[in-house]
């Protein structure tokens, strides 16, 4: 037997009836101070290094990247080298 119940709570209904505490007076403030620290140390940030960091092989490596997917393009395709040697040991295979 399979019993289902539908409650429309809002969230802090919800959490109101589980018995939580009520932490939004505390986010606020701690969203509050983040936001302060971020502005300050906004003009530490320099944008070049930034991208370094989250890019370090810089331009060439979405060129490796981009070449990675063109390559698996061509062989899921049958269009490339990688396509031809699969299909010549499916043949002799066969």
């Amino acid at each position: 037997m399979k019993v289902t119940i539908d409650v429309d709570l809002s969230p802090e209904e919800a959490r109101r009836l589980m018995g939580l505490p009520d932490l939004e007076a505390m986010q606020q403030r701690l969203l509050g101070q983040l936001e302060k620290q971020l502005a300050s140390n906004l003009s530490y940030i320099d944008p070049e290094m930034l991208v370094k960091t989250i890019l370090p092989v810089g331009a060439q490596g979405l060129e490796n990247f981009q070449s990675l997917l063109w390559n698996l393009a061509k062989s899921a395709t049958g269009g490339g080298k990688a396509g031809t040697k699969t299909t010549k040991k499916s043949d002799k295979g066969a």
